[in-house]
């Protein structure tokens, strides 16, 4: 669906999402890093790249770290998936063998093209809402994964192959 970058800038933003509270609580890219189980120098890098797009605010020094630039409903997952992403506009279906686009559309074309749809609209009807919600009004606090390999957690990335 997205990339490892992609991914862990929607779970920094995702934090700063639980502990908003009009932009007062601010969290450092080490604090971040550590609460979501990533590289910390990753994290930084996110958090300015999410800065120079508006996304968040950060501010130096004691007492500094980074906070939403606005409000978690504000902000759409899409609004960090086109930071890092890039979208297909290629009519050609990577599947069609270089039929698709040219002739009739190849078997898979018209499910391909409304999964990509569907995936388009969910992260643009998404913001980061849901997650000051279950933070704030739910209670659920955010855990440290285990980074053993027995402890990865599920990802929503396509699965590497070895030898491909």
């Amino acid at each position: 669906m997205y990339g490892k970058q992609t991914e862990r800038a929607i779970a920094a933003m995702s934090r700063l999402a639980e502990v908003w509270d009009g932009g007062k609580t601010r969290l450092s890219a080490g604090d971040i890093a550590e609460q979501r189980s990533l590289p910390k120098a990753m994290v930084a890098k996110l958090l300015t790249v999410l800065s120079q797009a508006g996304l968040v605010s950060g501010s130096p020094g004691p007492g500094g770290g980074y906070s939403l630039a606005r409000r978690p409903d504000q902000i759409t997952l899409n609004d960090v998936y086109v930071l890092f992403e890039r979208d297909d506009t290629s009519p050609l279906c990577p599947f069609g063998g270089g039929v698709c686009g040219v002739g009739d559309p190849c078997a898979i074309h018209d499910k391909l093209v409304t999964m990509q749809g569907s995936i388009k609209g969910w992260l643009i009807a998404t913001t980061f809402e849901i997650f000051r919600e279950a933070a704030q009004d739910k209670g659920l606090k955010p855990t440290p994964r285990d980074t053993s390999p027995a402890g990865e957690r599920q990802s929503y990335r396509a699965p590497k192959h070895k030898g491909v």
